[in-house]
């Protein structure tokens, strides 16, 4: 286990209690900073990046910018996101059926695909739900 430091473990818990535990830096240190602690936002830029050097965060980069997304199954290898085209909503998805897809790309394609980079798009189930009404 890596040692994290009181700021890292600050940064963490906050973008894990963030709605959909997806959040943008400035979100993050401006959610901080209402909290009561002191943090610049250089700060949250370099505890968000070692965060996702350890494995504890995604970074998306979308049409709307970069956001850091909490990831609690930093141990597993075979996580990806899922972007809602309609609402916007970021979710998290581990599945053991992604290893499989990974493999067939590497092998008959001959591209190794980023599980921590990928991110899909689609229509969650509420939004779906409502295009079929």
């Amino acid at each position: 286990m890596t040692y994290m430091t009181r700021q890292q473990q600050a940064v963490l818990d906050c973008i894990a209690a963030c709605p959909g535990g997806c959040a943008t830096a400035m979100a993050l240190a401006d959610r901080l900073r209402s909290g009561g602690q002191s943090v610049g936002l250089t700060t949250v830029y370099r505890q968000l990046e070692r965060l996702e050097k350890q494995g504890l965060v995604h970074k998306l980069v979308t049409d709307e910018g970069a956001c850091w997304q909490y990831c609690d199954c930093h141990a597993h290898r075979d996580c990806i996101l899922l972007k809602c085209e309609v609402c916007g909503a970021i979710q998290h998805m581990d599945c053991g059926h992604l290893g499989e897809l990974y493999q067939h790309v590497l092998q008959q394609h001959h591209f190794r695909i980023n599980p921590r980079r990928t991110l899909f798009y689609g229509l969650c189930d509420r939004c779906s739900g409502e295009e079929s009404s």
